[in-house]
């Protein structure tokens, strides 16, 4: 696989504070790679900078080897919070994109409806927003991302609001669609085994000022499911990842 992303001696800081201490890191293209680390860590501050919302003090962002500093519109980006515009159904939700940036085409449309009817949707594409459940609202906030031509989803603790249940569902999901959809992922998580069920690899970073304190890479075999929670090289991983957040000091 070739690099998409690179990142070199990236630093940024606030205020006298440094967010994210100077940070390395490449990201493969096809790939799933995961960020765990304590609030404040700068997690979302590194997202900022790639998606070109902040700034790096020093150091280079490049995209297929071209520079994207304080460049946007290169990446798809996901929060926590889904932000579906209340009044519009599923359907104008998920062409939101279009509709703040050029005049709808019928394209659009038309890729929206396979787009729900592929994921389980369908049925609700005339629905609004407040007729949805949490799953299914994280659903079409994600749609609205995958409909942007860009290789790169930067998603943001997308699940963090869901329920267990839900939320294990939702990983499945995103499994099937990353698999179709042959994007490039780079996803921020609190939680551990989410992480190690999504991804091929998983970044960890240390208190701010953060930095990238291990880069693992994932054992597990795909296609994965639920019994791989159980296994004993999730669990080995799993020991070795809450060590670093919780038993060592990086001082």
């Amino acid at each position: 696989m070739s690099t998409l992303l690179s990142l070199t001696g990236v630093s940024k800081t606030f205020a006298d504070k440094v967010a994210v201490a100077p940070t390395d890191l490449t990201i493969e293209e096809g790939s799933f790679v995961s960020i765990v680390g304590p609030s404040g860590c700068g997690k979302s501050t590194l997202f900022n900078l790639v998606a070109g919302l902040l700034a790096p003090d020093a150091g280079s962002i490049a995209l297929n080897g071209e520079s994207i500093i304080g460049s946007t519109g290169h990446v798809g980006y996901m929060l926590q919070k889904d932000l579906l515009v209340p009044w519009r159904t599923v359907r104008d939700n998920i062409m939101m994109v279009a509709h703040l940036t050029r005049r709808v085409r019928i394209e659009d449309r038309d890729q929206a409806e396979v787009l729900a009817n592929r994921y389980g949707l369908g049925e609700f594409l005339d629905h609004y927003p407040q007729a949805l459940s949490g799953g299914m609202r994280q659903r079409v906030a994600f749609m609205r991302t995958l409909v942007t031509p860009h290789p790169l989803l930067l998603l943001d603790e997308p699940f963090g609001a869901l329920d267990a249940q839900t939320r294990l569902d939702m990983q499945r999901w995103l499994l099937e669609v990353w698999k179709e959809s042959g994007r490039t992922v780079l996803f921020i998580t609190h939680d551990v085994d989410e992480s190690i069920f999504l991804s091929d690899r998983v970044i960890v970073m240390s208190p701010r000022p953060g930095r990238i304190v291990a880069d693992f890479t994932n054992p597990l075999p795909r296609p994965r499911n639920f019994d791989s929670l159980t296994t004993m090289e999730f669990v080995a991983l799993k020991a070795q990842i809450m060590k670093l957040l919780y038993g060592e000091s990086h001082e």
